[in-house]
């Protein structure tokens, strides 16, 4: 079986901004797309930053009067909004380094990098590191929304057929909703565990429910060298 890659869940039309681009310009181009984020490029198309709709809030909030400098005790966060409050392009209030993943990761590996850095998204970059996509949490759930005959059919053929040589009658595959029953009787039991194990790593897959048996438990090491 085969993992998606970042490559097939990831967006490749990307907008992006550059470090001179004006801020009022970022700040259209995420109300007029929609956008939570805009990846910052340099000249070679090297993502070197990102600008979100926090990093401009800071310009709102230091408006109502707030105009003194934090004081040497503030601390960092205090300190950042009030550098951003005064920025004008995206150089000034983009949050930098950015979070990368190559286009062939697997989409497992992806999205622990996310959790891990706790992004929005991860930019996509080549071999030579310029942008090629941007990753976001809502691509990585579309896997969960796999038909479930789809699901059926994949575990069927990969899972128990190619890599468990079961007989198509030996176990029934039910799904619904994303959660997988499976059904029936196989010979050991390292058979029923390695199918619920790979079961559960097919994308798209909820939950499984083990309902098979088996006729010889052969992980009892008890029973083997007893």
């Amino acid at each position: 079986m085969r993992e998606p890659t970042v490559a097939s869940l990831m967006t490749r039309e990307v907008v992006s901004a550059g470090p001179t681009t004006p801020f009022k310009d970022i700040a259209a181009t995420l109300i007029g797309r929609e956008f939570a984020a805009v990846p910052v490029v340099d000249d070679d198309g090297h993502p070197i930053g990102v600008v979100s709709e926090d990093d401009l809030l800071p310009e709102e909030e230091y408006r109502g009067g707030i105009e003194a400098a934090p004081s040497s005790f503030a601390g960092h966060e205090a300190k950042r909004r009030w550098h951003r409050a005064h920025g004008t392009t995206a150089a000034d209030v983009m949050t930098a380094p950015v979070v990368t993943v190559g286009p062939d990761e697997p989409v497992s590996a992806a999205a622990h990098r996310l959790a891990e850095a706790g992004v929005r998204g991860l930019f996509v970059v080549d071999a030579g590191g310029r942008l090629v996509g941007v990753l976001s949490r809502r691509d990585l759930l579309r896997v969960l929304l796999r038909p479930d005959d789809e699901l059926r059919d994949e575990i069927t053929r990969e899972v128990l057929g190619r890599a468990l040589w079961l007989e198509p009658a030996a176990v029934e595959v039910g799904v619904t909703d994303g959660v997988v029953t499976l059904r029936g009787h196989v010979e050991r039991r390292s058979e029923a565990d390695i199918a619920v194990r790979l079961t559960r790593a097919v994308p798209g897959v909820v939950d499984v429910v083990d309902q098979l048996t088996h006729s010889w438990d052969d992980t009892d090491t008890s029973y083997r060298f007893g």
